[in-house]
């Protein structure tokens, strides 16, 4: 089965080693954006000094070796585009994640509350992260 994943998943995930064991032998798959949300949520982790340079450089080489398969579906944009207004959000950002689950017919992994929610009200499966 694949699993999606979004930023904060793959985030807790690479700030321990062997993060990942805990998906079990899941495929996984995230939009392009998730690289880019996670390292700004690093870098603001970092910058806020909650975490070491030694740890950032940790979870970044984490994330580099991460089982994560960068899918770039052909429809995610409009299907995010739908998702977006389905669920009455102004931005798509968080809509990518829930539409790539959507076009794959995969549950999604998340610690948001938010899209957990957005998620159920659109019949996505979205277990507890």
């Amino acid at each position: 089965m694949t699993l999606v994943l979004d930023a904060n998943v793959a985030l807790a995930a690479c700030g321990v080693e062997g993060g990942f064991r805990r998906l079990g032998d899941e495929t996984l798959a995230a939009p392009p954006l998730l690289w880019s949300e996670f390292l700004s949520s690093l870098h603001v982790a970092r910058w806020r000094e909650l975490v070491s340079e030694a740890q950032a450089a940790a979870s970044r080489s984490r994330l580099a070796d991460a089982p994560i398969t960068r899918h770039g579906h052909p429809g995610l944009g409009e299907e995010a585009w739908r998702v977006a207004d389905d669920l009455g959000w102004a931005k798509t950002y968080d809509a990518e994640y829930i539409a790539l689950a959507r076009l794959l017919d995969s549950p999604l992994l998340t610690l948001d509350a938010r899209m957990r929610r957005g998620a159920n009200r659109l019949g996505v499966e979205c277990p507890a992260a």
